[in-house]
């Protein structure tokens, strides 16, 4: 028989030490996909709902501090989806699994990471802080990043600009080369291995070609030929500000925000546009969600703190509100017919 004990290998499961630091690694590196995450566009308006967030003003809980917003932000905007488990503060998850009924979800096993190795452990649906974008009816429990969704779009881009990339690094821009009929093939072939990386170089050599009838060299033979590429054509240009206005549009942000001859009427709309069709109603989720699960009445508000609205438009409104109570006044209309009409353009 076999001398030795019998020894069962136990492997940890999705969330091991080394899972975790690759994840966090993976994570910190290449985003969610790897593709657009990398691009400055992106990342400029994933640092805008991370600043958005970081801003809002939350009332009715404590718990939702600046940090967590922030961090909620960023990871919705990379990953379609956050989770914290409930304690005495909100602890970010890293990576869980869940069960669901009716589609609803019941169970997580969530990962915290740690300094020295992570931690998981099983908690119930009401233990954490679970908030998703984009969710499909196919899979309602979970997120879907804004890239996720514009995926064409954010592969285009990362060609576009890896295209851009190889050719400033490898192209050689700004060289020039006389025609040689005369070299021999090992030299051209040489030479034409030595164009890569060559940048801003004139390459002369002489010529003793002559014509077919004799004569001295043509003149066309000293005229020099540029080895820069010819982008151009490509409409490389055209085709990077599509993508990058696309994605910016996937993200909610204007795509003028980021022209360079932004006014500021066109940054001020542009900052509106993102906090009330993007940011506030994901806020007014992130609202409902706290209050199910932290018991108090939570309310969470983009628009004031990030002052995106029109203050002149504002101001103009309440002296014309002012002017109206004063002739309503004046003409001893009742406060209830005042306040009917108020209902009806939803002012309280």
């Amino acid at each position: 028989m076999w001398p030795f004990r019998k020894k069962i290998e136990k492997r940890s499961s999705a969330s091991g030490f080394t899972a975790e630091i690759i994840t966090a690694r993976e994570s910190y590196i290449s985003g969610r996909r790897g593709l657009g995450e990398l691009t400055g566009t992106a990342q400029s308006c994933i640092s805008l709902w991370e600043n958005g967030f970081g801003l809002a003003a939350v009332k009715g809980t404590g718990l939702l501090d600046r940090r967590s917003m922030a961090m909620l932000g960023r990871s919705l905007a990379l990953r379609g989806e956050a989770l914290f488990l409930i304690r005495d503060r909100l602890v970010p998850c890293s990576d869980w699994d869940l069960s669901t009924r009716d589609g609803i979800p019941r169970a997580y096993r969530v990962s915290v990471s740690e300094a020295g190795g992570g931690t998981t452990q099983t908690v119930l649906a009401g233990e954490v802080l679970h908030l998703r974008i984009g969710a499909d009816p196919a899979a309602p429990w979970l997120g879907t990043a804004p890239l996720r969704r514009a995926s064409l779009t954010a592969s285009m881009l990362n060609a576009l600009e890896s295209a851009l990339t190889e050719v400033f690094e490898l192209s050689p821009l700004g060289s020039q080369v006389v025609p040689m009929p005369e070299q021999p093939e090992t030299d051209n072939t040489g030479l034409a291995r030595s164009f890569r990386g060559q940048r801003g170089r004139v390459l002369l050599r002489e010529s003793v070609a002559v014509s077919a009838a004799g004569g001295p060299s043509p003149a066309t033979d000293w005229k020099p030929a540029s080895l820069s590429p010819d982008l151009e054509r490509s409409m490389t240009a055209e085709s990077l500000a599509a993508a990058r206005e696309a994605v910016a549009s996937a993200f909610g942000v204007l795509p003028a925000l980021f022209a360079s001859n932004a006014q500021g009427p066109l940054v001020r709309e542009a900052q509106r546009h993102l906090a009330q069709w993007t940011l506030q109603p994901i806020a007014e989720a992130l609202a409902e969600e706290a209050t199910d699960k932290l018991g108090s009445a939570v309310a969470i508000d983009v628009m004031t703190p990030l002052q995106a609205f029109d203050a002149g438009g504002s101001a103009r409104a309440f002296a014309t509100l002012l002017q109206g109570l004063a002739a309503a006044k004046e003409a001893g209309i009742p406060d209830s017919a005042v306040q009917a009409a108020l209902a009806k353009l939803d002012w309280n």
